[in-house]
């Protein structure tokens, strides 16, 4: 991942390429915004159409269900985790994972084609984020606690560092759509539009959880200070400082093997064999 002015060489891009290595060039927010990669997608025609075929009916809707629902799950363990060490703010976290819980099995209720329950599956994903990030803040340094999320730009120190870790997300699971054979662009919850990843959106919901416990512990370890951001119009971004920080500890969190299927893999591995486990439920 490139962030910074640099130069690199035909025969170093040549190498990457012939040991599946792409190359990303992300902005000043952590937003990819070019890659260099093999062309052997390994795509099958196949995988493709049962992809535009799922995102309108109720098999996709039940896909869709299943990662938002899988986001949910990530966010109440979270909590929970963090409830532990935290008894003055027990009984606080605790009611908003029972308002999550609640909104998790409003979820279970909703079916139907994709393009009928779409707004509904996005509204309570969106409800439960947004009671997921106020018991977020409250668990925060009285200095860093933040109202809601905000993005590009953040106006807070919390969600700066939390923006540039999705920006990293989004890279690796564009990158394990490709080589699954799917097409980050036909996308089942976020609908089609002109150059929008709408795949990548939806993908990336299973894997935020690594970013926000990246970002939380942080903070959590004082390890995050003023000079890590620099001020810019309506809001801040993350320096090199920064960046250098977050991208240390969370590229060490994905390197940790965790047990998946009876084996110990990357953590960072998981988004390639869920990405083939997809495209392969699409044609069965």
């Amino acid at each position: 991942m490139i962030t910074t002015a640099a130069t690199i060489s035909t025969d170093a891009i040549k190498f990457a390429v012939e040991n599946n290595i792409d190359i990303i060039f992300l902005d000043h927010f952590g937003d990819p915004y070019g890659r260099v990669w093999h062309s052997k997608l390994g795509s099958t025609v196949l995988i493709r159409r049962r992809q535009l075929e799922y995102s309108d009916n109720a098999k996709g809707a039940r896909m869709a269900k299943g990662w938002v629902n899988e986001k949910i799950n990530n966010q109440v363990d979270f909590l929970k985790d963090l409830k532990k060490n935290r008894p003055e703010l027990k009984e606080d976290l605790q009611e908003y994972v029972d308002d999550i819980e609640n909104l998790k099995s409003q979820l279970q209720e909703v079916k139907g084609d994709l393009e009928e329950v779409r707004g509904t599956i996005m509204g309570i994903e969106g409800m439960a984020s947004r009671n997921y990030f106020e018991a977020i803040s409250l668990i925060m340094p009285d200095k860093w606690q933040f109202s809601g999320r905000s993005r590009n730009p953040a106006v807070d120190g919390f969600n700066c560092l939390l923006n540039y870790g999705y920006g990293v997300l989004y890279s690796m699971v564009e990158k394990a759509c490709i080589i699954s054979g799917l097409d980050p662009y036909v996308g089942f919850l976020h609908t089609d539009n002109y150059n929008k990843k709408s795949l990548v959106f939806d993908l990336i919901e299973l894997y935020r959880i690594h970013a926000d416990r990246t970002v939380v512990n942080l903070f959590s370890k004082r390890k995050v200070n003023d000079e890590m951001f620099d001020s810019i119009p309506n809001g801040l971004t993350l320096n090199e400082e920064g960046k250098a920080v977050l991208l240390q500890v969370f590229n060490e969190t994905m390197e940790k093997k965790i047990s998946y299927n009876g084996r110990n893999i990357k953590l960072k591995n998981t988004m390639q064999y869920d990405c083939h486990k997809i495209a392969n439920s699409l044609i069965k």
